[in-house]
């Protein structure tokens, strides 16, 4: 055989192989959003019968200790520390930590809320560098201020813990804004399933394009941004369709560092966060994992979709680069950190589902898309493959996407309904045909460069910039 007819061979082999990896993860998709769309006719039955002001006024309801993180955030933290503090809750305190910001953050923070330094011992529960002092306010006695070091956003929740003093946690970012009820509706797993729940996820939603006033959403809309509106199809996807499938095969890996809620005792046990990853959300997930399976434990993690945390998206070109680069890096440092996990059944359901499927097709599925569409065009431009072939090749990669991401917007007009005009709903649809032309393919780039960087600058977090709530482009 010669080398042409060596290279033609390896090309069909290898096409063929892409193609039935397009086949496997879509087929994937649909199945984690068919059982997303039961779970959510459940969640949505189950969500009529339950009274939040019961929930609020029920002694079993645990107290929870609100972590934020904040390095250089002037642009939001007033706003967002301003809609946490209003959160209907009956107990609960918030944990500002200042990490080493170079901007007027913590000055922000001491002029608004007239903050004062208290001589206070933070035990070193867990690992995090220097605590340079802690704060409180006279008109806030729930608001305290960390103000450390800067040592990265893990650092910065160790910190947290560290100084927390309720039995729960609540993670989330400093340019996030949490609805009023988001605490009660995220907190109610742990009350109807108490010793057992362990954490919960709530759905991260975009706030660009949304009309904010006083820290809170007064109206849901979309961004006219293009790079915003991508995303926007790209969360919905990811949450509605994604970790509330994985959710009901109880095989949660990730809950976002954007909204999470975790037992703080579960917490101390694995040891905090890891300082040395980028992807601290998804790793002490699959930790706790690992370690309440190998106490044999019995326990619970859950994704619950009504309560609801508005963030803000990148809308810069090298911004949200940065953000799939960085992502894509904690990505593959959790589960090589965890790779003992893979398909071992010891971890039941977690070793021999969720980490193949996070293995084969989130950490490797980047360069295997990529190099799929090189080799179907290159072996079609040569004549090795034929016409009906290459037709069969782009609806699977792309035709058959395109439906999951309909589904997705779907599920969201049918069971949440937060995009109240219909214009909403068929502009996401357009959107989720136009993701897969272009914003699919580079977006897959984005997160096979990630492998370069991974060795090279692995630790590093990627400044994002933030207009505001009240500046942002939408």
């Amino acid at each position: 055989m010669n080398f042409r007819g060596f290279l033609s061979y390896f090309i069909i082999i290898f096409n063929l192989i892409v193609f039935f990896y397009f086949a496997v993860l879509n087929t994937i998709y649909l199945v984690l959003l068919v059982a997303a769309f039961i779970e959510s006719r459940k969640h949505t039955r189950r969500r009529k019968i339950v009274d939040l002001y019961e929930v609020f006024r029920s002694p079993l309801t645990p107290s929870i200790t609100v972590l934020m993180p904040a390095f250089n955030e002037e642009a939001t933290i007033e706003a967002s520390i301003r809609a946490t503090l209003g959160l209907h809750y009956p107990h609960f305190e918030v944990v500002v930590i200042n990490d080493g910001s170079r901007d007027q953050t913590l000055e922000i923070l001491k002029k608004r809320y007239d903050l004062r330094r208290v001589s206070k011992v933070v035990p070193s529960l867990v690992p995090c560098e220097l605590i340079r002092g802690v704060y409180i306010s006279p008109e806030y006695e729930n608001l305290v201020v960390v103000d450390k070091e800067n040592g990265g956003k893990a650092d910065a929740l160790n910190a947290g813990l560290n100084v927390s003093r309720h039995e729960l946690i609540c993670v989330i970012d400093v340019d996030s804004l949490l609805e009023p009820t988001g605490l009660l509706k995220v907190a109610r797993p742990f009350i109807e399933n108490p010793g057992r729940m362990v954490a919960a996820g709530g759905l991260v939603r975009i706030i660009n394009g949304c009309t904010v006033v006083e820290g809170s959403v007064m109206e849901v809309g979309l961004p006219k941004s293009y790079w915003a509106n991508m995303q926007v199809v790209e969360y919905l996807r990811a949450f509605l369709g994604g970790r509330m499938g994985w959710s009901a095969f109880r095989s949660l890996l990730i809950i976002s560092g954007a909204f999470g809620l975790f037992s703080r005792e579960l917490m101390m046990e694995v040891g905090g966060y890891r300082r040395d990853t980028v992807g601290e959300d998804m790793d002490i997930v699959v930790r706790m994992h690992r370690y309440l399976r190998k106490e044999k434990r019995k326990y619970r993690m859950v994704f619950v979709p009504d309560p609801v945390c508005w963030t803000e998206a990148p809308e810069k070109f090298t911004d949200l680069s940065r953000q799939r680069d960085r992502w894509q890096r904690g990505l593959i440092e959790s589960l090589t950190t965890n790779i003992r996990m893979l398909l071992n059944p010891r971890y039941g359901v977690i070793g021999l589902f969720a980490m193949p499927y996070f293995v084969f097709f989130e950490m490797f599925g980047p360069v295997v898309e990529l190099l799929g569409y090189i080799a179907v065009i290159l072996a079609f431009a040569l004549g090795m493959i034929d016409y009906q072939f290459f037709i069969l090749f782009l609806s699977l990669a792309i035709l058959y996407a395109i439906v999951v991401s309909l589904v997705a917007v779907y599920l969201e007009g049918f069971a949440f309904q937060r995009y109240p005009r219909i214009s909403a709903l068929l502009k996401l649809a357009l959107y989720s045909i136009i993701e897969n032309i272009g914003y699919r393919q580079l977006n897959a780039w984005w997160r096979t460069k990630a492998y370069f960087t991974y060795f090279t600058r692995r630790r590093k977090w990627g400044k994002i910039e933030r207009f505001g709530y009240d500046k942002a482009k939408s």
